[in-house]
C-alpha cells in the first residue's frame, strides 16, 4: 500500500451544470477529503479549469483521475505532485487599524510577509497576502495574537510546469480525431411545408 502525499488534480471540462456535483460524489463515496477546491475559466472560451487538491495515495488518485475522465463533459484530468506545478493561494486578514498604528511590530511583520493593505479604514484594515499554505498560515498565527478580526483564504490555483497549455492539447486531440462536419438542414427554411400538424 503507497503513501498518502499531497497531489493536486487539474480537470479540463466543457462548461456545463451539475458537473461539479458529480465530481464531488466521486470523492465523498471514496470518504476522501477534499482540501481545496477552485473551478475557473481556462483561456480557451467555453472550457473550465478544476483545481482539486487532496491527501491520497497515488494508486487511488490514478483510479480517481480515470473515473472522472468517463463523465462526457470531461476533456481531460491530470494529477500532479506539489514540485510538478506552480502555485498560489490567496488569504485577506481583518485587523483592527489602532494595533497596526500603535505596534510597530505588526507591521513590520506585515511587511515581511509581502502583505499588503487593501482597504483601511478608522476601525479596521484588511491585508492581503499571496503565497503557499505554509506562508499564509504563518502570517495567521503571528496575527492572532493581535485581535485579527476575520481571516479568509482561497482555494489553491496552478498550473503545471510541464505543460503547453490545454490549447495546444485541444488541438492535438482534433487532429487525431476531427469532427464532423456540420451538416446543414436542407429543409430548414420550409418549416410549415415539411412540418405539418
Amino acid at each position: 500500500m503507497g503513501t498518502k502525499k499531497e497531489y493536486t488534480i487539474t480537470i479540463f471540462t466543457e462548461n456545463q451544470i451539475g458537473l461539479l456535483s458529480r465530481i464531488s460524489i466521486m470523492f465523498s463515496r471514496r470518504k476522501i477529503n477534499v482540501e481545496s477546491l477552485n473551478v475557473s475559466p481556462t483561456e480557451i472560451e467555453g472550457i473550465s479549469r478544476f483545481t482539486i487538491v487532496i491527501e491520497e495515495t497515488e494508486d487511488l488518485i490514478r483510479k480517481i483521475c480515470r473515473q472522472i475522465e468517463k463523465q462526457v463533459e470531461v476533456l481531460k484530468a491530470y494529477y500532479n505532485t506539489n514540485d510538478e506545478i506552480v502555485w498560489q493561494e490567496l488569504a485577506l486578514y481583518k485587523v483592527p487599524t489602532s494595533v497596526i498604528a500603535e505596534k510597530a511590530t505588526v507591521e513590520r511583520l506585515l511587511r515581511e510577509c509581502g502583505a499588503q493593505a487593501v482597504v483601511i479604514r478608522n476601525d479596521y484594515t484588511v491585508f492581503e497576502n499571496v503565497g503557499h499554505h505554509e506562508e499564509i498560515d504563518k502570517l495567521l498565527k503571528a496575527l492572532a495574537p493581535f485581535g485579527l478580526i476575520e481571516f479568509v483564504r482561497s482555494a489553491r490555483v496552478a498550473i503545471i510546469k510541464n505543460s503547453e497549455g490545454f490549447h495546444a492539447k485541444l488541438k492535438e486531440f482534433e487532429a487525431e480525431a476531427p469532427s464532423p462536419e456540420v451538416i446543414e438542414n436542407e429543409f430548414l427554411d420550409q418549416n410549415e411545408e415539411v412540418f405539418t400538424m
